[in-house]
């Protein structure tokens, strides 16, 4: 979840013309037909405040009609050159349906961890709602339950300000929060990181368009104090350089 208006535009808008349809018994003026698609909302390189280089990558992948779908989520990272694993963020299977002509409940399965031999995966059923709120805010908000009971609210937020015909400036909000503790996640409760960024894009195509950009994270709450009784700083900046690319 998000930079995403020309996805959720064809994720969530064909609803508004189905709305129209006054008898049940009038035949349909456009037949359903089943399409998909696949976004690279961040696919990117990152310096950050600790000298570190990091590969990103942020995406979604659909496939259905106007109301049902299925939908894929990833998203990940990977210090370069530091010979640890790639972390996998999330990795999602869900069922997509439209609710209104601006947005859409899904349900499904995620995993997450670090992908190496040794580790050992989290498993959790997820809910969202993914849509447009009123004045274009695009926002995706999931709920995640893994097997232990754990329980995790991420809300990301984004908004597209459109300063010539190819060029945007983005800005992104991301906040978690753990409803519950987990040690063997080492998680503690309440609201736990806050992500913001800005994003410059400059469409070279309406399929690829790359950006520069930068963002400041920072832990919170009880996370902030464990982080803290570590050693270990609680902010972050950093640049990013990427694209985004849908085909």
């Amino acid at each position: 979840m998000y930079g995403k208006s020309l996805l959720l535009s064809v994720v969530l808008l064909p609803g508004i013309a189905l709305a129209g349809h006054a008898e049940d018994d009038w035949p349909e003026p456009v037949k359903e037909y089943y399409t998909g698609q696949v976004l690279f909302d961040r696919l990117e390189l990152t310096r950050t405040s600790d000298e570190e280089n990091l590969a990103v990558w942020d995406m979604m992948a659909w496939y259905g009609g106007n109301y049902h779908r299925v939908v894929f989520k990833s998203e990940g990272q990977n210090i370069q050159d530091d010979g640890a694993p790639t972390d996998l963020e999330s990795a999602e299977l869900l069922y997509s349906y439209l609710v209104s002509p601006f947005w859409s409940f899904q349900a499904g399965v995620g995993t997450r961890g670090e992908l190496s031999s040794d580790s050992s995966m989290e498993n959790y059923a997820v809910v969202s709602m993914m849509g447009l709120a009123p004045y274009w805010f695009e926002m995706d908000n999931s709920l995640m339950i893994n097997e232990e009971g754990d329980i995790q609210f991420v809300s990301e937020t984004e908004y597209e300000w459109q300063l010539t015909q190819t060029s945007y400036l983005q800005p992104r909000v991301e906040l978690t929060a753990n409803l519950t503790d987990s040690d063997e996640y080492q998680r503690q409760s309440g609201l736990s990181n806050i992500r913001v960024g800005l994003r410059y894009r400059h469409e070279i195509s309406r399929e690829f368009a790359p950006y520069v950009g930068v963002y400041w994270s920072s832990a919170l709450g009880n996370t902030a104090d464990h982080i803290k009784s570590i050693g270990q700083d609680t902010t972050e900046t950093g640049f990013v350089l990427g694209a985004r690319i849908w085909f």
